[in-house]
């Protein structure tokens, strides 16, 4: 995994703290779909490993935390360390299967989400 320092975000988003070791990744904090799917595919596939390997040991203790809170009223740190997670499921299919960002044999194909749920 490559040194949190190496890797400058343009925009830190503010985590709970007891995630702050994950904010190097807050350009991976993004709010809807299309802005991950965008992300992912200017991705190198290092970054996307460096996420998983960082994130995906965390998901359960990470929903834990954010399900202590009133999903209407989840605070701007719970927030974006869901959307964090949202991220973490946006790079899991190109990390543990398909070893590319773009899905395998897809050609220019593409699907637009019109609705998603609003966190």
């Amino acid at each position: 995994m490559a040194n949190p320092t190496d890797q400058q975000a343009t925009e830190t988003k503010s985590l709970p703290a007891d995630f702050a070791d994950l904010a190097w990744f807050s350009d991976w904090i993004l709010a809807t779909e299309p802005e991950r799917y965008t992300k992912r595919l200017a991705s190198p596939m290092s970054e996307m490993q460096d996420l998983y390997e960082a994130v995906f040991p965390r998901l359960q203790e990470a929903l834990d935390h954010i399900e202590k809170y009133d999903w209407d009223d989840l605070p701007d740190e719970q927030r974006n360390l869901f959307h964090l997670l949202q991220s973490l499921v946006m790079v899991s299919f190109p990390v543990e299967v398909w070893k590319q960002p773009r899905v395998p044999d897809s050609g220019a194909a593409y699907l637009d989400v019109i609705s998603e749920p609003v966190v």
